[in-house]
């Protein structure tokens, strides 16, 4: 059942604007002409030559028919956004880039990394995305509002799931519920006071004339930061934690530097590289108070006195969150952990970390897990005693257990008959040309 409104490959590709083969050959051919847009040549080979090696993209016959049928498409929707006065706004589409270049980053590993693979800086980089993001970003709305009155109701989503062959029944994951007991090594006074120490000296070299991205380089306990000496990139204030965001938005002049902040992460110094309307740049310098070893050996002495009190059933594991869990957001209802990527208590497996989905993965439900050292959320270490609740196991969707699911199906399926009606009543008011070299692909709509 492939959706068109998603567009997956053509949001994939939004940021694949350079590779080999626009570098080695002049493919600027126009291919195609829908309302006054066009398509070239060179957009439909620099995707073809970044997708032709990637995972599903093989059960595909003719992938550029496949893509460039897909840009039709896209044009086309572009083409309604113009017709209906669509718009987007210059700080949408920064925002949109900011987006994905921070997921791309990740991906590649740092700013230094992707700026090698597209030679530009990442100034360049992002202007040279707007015209890119700024099509995209119009032909989804155009998408979005065709079909954004579209409803499901319980006896459609029961007919639509009859109607489906065995074999397009989807698969659904294994999903885990899981309540923790978390204990968190304390931070003395003394170790608080040196991290502030610390990162007071910092303020002062650089008040003396040092520079701040040198020494955010050299010194910032802010992984994701500090290779770039520091700076964020353009983030507004809900990108940011309260205290911080409080202090960075305040700051009037470039490259002043704030005064020291402390948050859940540690103390911080701020300096403002740039505002941009609701968003500001700015590098900081992190230093973390350290744990002691002393501490770290009294917390795993305390919870595995904890958890030999719940073998011996001298508390029970619901009690004993109440009593000594130290995590505040789970702490209210028996220690039930919360996806922050569904922002329910239903876990896949990959949603946990490492350590945790090793534990949680050799659980029976009810089973209590030993003690162990993992992460946090703020990657602070803690220590952790599990209990699995329920586990519903990875099997074809039904619509007892999976009911919401199988209602995005029938939905977006729904959706799809309306977009289809459209792209065939579109095409015969529009006006679109399509080169003879793409006259044998086997096209869907076109």
């Amino acid at each position: 059942m492939k959706l068109i409104t998603k567009h997956i490959i053509l949001v994939f590709l939004s940021l694949t604007l350079i590779n080999s083969y626009a570098q080695k050959k002049d493919v600027d051919k126009i291919i195609a002409v829908v309302g006054k847009n066009i398509i070239l040549q060179s957009d439909i080979e620099n995707q073809y030559y970044q997708l032709k090696n990637q995972p599903g993209t093989e059960n595909i016959p003719d992938l550029r028919c496949y893509l460039f049928e897909e840009m039709l498409i896209q044009k086309l929707f572009l083409h309604k956004a113009e017709l209906d006065s669509i718009e987007v706004t210059s700080q949408e589409i920064d925002d949109n880039i900011d987006r994905r270049i921070r997921y791309f980053v990740n991906q590649v590993g740092s700013e230094e990394k992707l700026e090698e693979y597209y030679h530009k800086s990442i100034e360049e980089i992002k202007e040279d995305f707007k015209d890119v993001i700024k099509e995209q970003m119009l032909s989804e709305r155009a998408q979005s509002n065709l079909t954004k009155d579209i409803k499901v109701t319980p006896t459609e989503v029961r007919k639509f799931f009859n109607s489906l062959p065995k074999d397009s029944i989807p698969q659904v994951e294994a999903k885990y519920r899981v309540e923790q007991i978390v204990l968190k090594p304390k931070i003395s006074n003394a170790e608080d006071s040196i991290a502030k120490a610390k990162i007071t000296e910092f303020k002062k070299r650089i008040e003396n004339g040092g520079n701040f991205a040198a020494l955010a380089v050299m010194y910032s306990e802010d992984p994701g930061s500090a290779t770039k000496g520091g700076e964020l990139g353009y983030v507004s204030r809900q990108d940011l934690v309260p205290e911080f965001a409080a202090v960075a938005f305040n700051l009037k002049n470039k490259n002043e530097v704030s005064r020291v902040v402390k948050t859940q992460f540690g103390y911080h110094i701020i300096q403002l590289i740039d505002k941009k309307g609701e968003k500001i740049n700015v590098r900081h310098i992190l230093i973390t108070p350290k744990t002691s070893i002393e501490q770290i050996i009294k917390t795993k002495q305390r919870i595995d006195s904890i958890s030999d009190l719940i073998k011996k059933d001298s508390i029970s594991f619901e009690d004993a969150v109440a009593k000594f869990s130290e995590d505040k957001d789970t702490k209210q209802n028996n220690g039930l952990m919360i996806n922050v990527v569904t922002n329910n208590a239903n876990f896949e497996i990959t949603h946990f970390n490492p350590k945790t989905a090793y534990i949680v993965n050799n659980l029976n439900v009810n089973d209590i897990s030993e003690s162990f050292e993992t992460t946090d959320n703020e990657n602070h270490k803690v220590y952790k005693i599990i209990k699995l609740i329920s586990k519903t196991e990875k099997h074809k969707a039904n619509l007892k257990q999976d009911f919401n699911v199988i209602k995005d199906l029938c939905l977006q399926h729904k959706k799809q008959e309306k977009t289809n009606k459209w792209l065939k009543q579109i095409k015969t008011t529009t006006y679109i040309k399509i080169d003879d070299s793409y006259k044998n692909c086997d096209f869907k709509y076109f």
